[in-house]
């Protein structure tokens, strides 16, 4: 070989082994990185958030206080529009406040490759989502195939399709060693806590009752308002939160939660195997119609968008199928959970919930009528076979019971059952949740797993909801 051809030769191996080296160190450097983003240990600034599509006013209220472990500093990946500036806006108000102004840092990207940029710039190690619903399921299994951390608003399923993408999600978050976990704020208002403390004192309520179809042993009512105020301002709600192919109808939305509380109550760290455990009854749905001032009111547009044609009735009534009931078993135990949305709550009033579990020596009953001013309130009312005496000395011990772990708490007798009277200052109010469940999942990042349950009961969850809406939507077309 002549010597200038071996010369050239070696200079082209020389470079190329040079090139290999870079390359591996690279993708060396870059793995070491992932590995340290998914390991917590509990360091100030250590979580960093990605909040991506804040098209919902949850992701907002996840940053409505400080967390040590948490970067201020906070990336936002999202199109350009009015639902990225009311997220702001609400940041901004929480910033600026006088009492205890939060100090959020917002590193803002807007375009239609937005979630593109997300995964490929990477900031952070957590992606919370909290917006359309239409792809959210693609976005959480595209985030734990990138090996980042999932912090989701419900509901991660809105149909059959997106639970089977939703149980690959859970696989592929477990092959990378990172978590998913959906904002369920329910469990922690107080009188849902205390149902559950005291269901679980043999006691007082005994044991759980199977019930029927026409009783159910367990049932979770919810009504909620598509015209309420959020922080002291009137709600502006996006225009596609009433189109149920991206917010998703009422039997699979706030459902979610309802059916999360049968499961976190009933069977508490129990797992739940939809295979063996559910039993699907039936299934309902209906609409909730809106005038075009209505709409106008809480979106702020004149006009319908055009994928609303399908569901204008009468020429200007829009029919959003936002309510829906389910009835089921449970390991044996007859369930129904449902919900309504109505346009607006009567003056002074609210979201309302309704929760009754039925127990062998007593009933656990959660009311928020006009009898309680519309403010949830616990009452425990004995089964007719119980002795009263001897009841009410099982009250007063447990009363003892609650109070140490909650000060303040009383149980008073009232006629023929009792009321849990419970101090304002576990009252927190549902927007105070969200910081709640949020310090939750960093406790659970911190430990590197979620609890053993909480995984196979989320997707008893999703698919006890897709299947209900795959069965009202039979039923309706029948």
């Amino acid at each position: 070989m002549p010597m200038k051809i071996f010369i050239i030769f070696k200079q082209i191996v020389l470079a190329s082994f040079i090139a290999i080296v870079i390359i591996a160190c690279s993708n060396q450097s870059q793995s070491n990185q992932n590995e340290s983003d998914m390991n917590f240990s509990g360091a100030e600034n250590e979580v960093k958030l990605m909040i991506l599509d804040p098209g919902h006013f949850h992701a907002a209220l996840v940053q409505k206080k400080m967390y040590e472990q948490v970067d201020p500093v906070v990336h936002v990946y999202s199109p350009e529009g009015p639902d990225v500036d009311n997220y702001q806006k609400t940041i901004n108000n929480y910033n600026s406040r006088p009492d205890s102004p939060t100090k959020w840092i917002t590193e803002l990207y807007t375009g239609p490759d937005f979630a593109k940029k997300m995964l490929s710039d990477r900031p952070g190690n957590v992606m919370v989502t909290s917006g359309n619903n239409g792809r959210k399921t693609e976005y959480i299994i595209k985030a734990v195939d990138s090996s980042i951390n999932v912090f989701a608003d419900k509901p991660m399923a809105i149909n059959r399709e997106d639970f089977e993408l939703l149980k690959q999600a859970f696989e592929k978050a477990d092959e990378n060693d990172v978590l998913i976990y959906d904002i369920m704020t329910e469990r922690f208002e107080i009188t849902t806590l205390l149902q559950k403390e005291l269901s679980m004192i043999p006691e007082v309520f005994g044991s759980l009752t199977q019930g029927s179809l026409e009783e159910p042993a367990v049932v979770k009512e919810s009504v909620h308002h598509f015209f309420k105020y959020i922080s002291g301002n009137k709600i502006k709600r996006p225009p596609w939160f009433f189109d149920v192919t991206q917010q998703g109808e009422g039997v699979v939305d706030v459902t979610t939660h309802l059916v999360d509380l049968v499961q976190w109550e009933c069977f508490p760290e129990q797992i739940i195997d939809y295979r063996r455990d559910i039993e699907l009854i039936s299934a309902s749905r209906w609409p909730t119609n809106l005038t075009p001032t209505q709409f106008n009111t809480v979106t702020q547009m004149n006009k319908y968008p055009d994928y609303f044609r399908k569901n204008i009735v009468n020429d200007s009534i829009l029919q959003v199928y936002a309510n829906g009931e389910i009835n089921y078993t449970i390991k044996g135990v007859h369930a129904k959970v449902s919900v309504v949305w109505n346009y607006q709550a009567p003056e002074g009033t609210g979201d309302t919930h309704y929760s009754i579990m039925k127990g062998s020596k007593s009933n656990l009953v959660i009311k928020q009528g006009a009898e309680q001013d519309y403010k949830p309130k616990l009452y425990i009312e004995p089964t007719k076979e119980i002795d009263s005496e001897e009841f009410e000395i099982e009250v007063n011990a447990a009363s003892k019971i609650l109070t140490e772990k909650y000060p303040g708490l009383e149980i008073h007798k009232s006629d023929k059952k009792w009321e849990v009277l419970i101090p304002d200052k576990y009252k927190t109010g549902h927007e105070a949740h969200f910081a709640q469940v949020t310090e939750k999942f960093i406790q659970y990042l911190t430990e590197g797993k979620l609890p053993d349950w909480e995984v196979p009961n989320m997707i008893t969850k999703y698919n006890l909801t897709t299947q209900a809406l795959e069965m009202a939507l039979n039923t309706n077309n029948n």
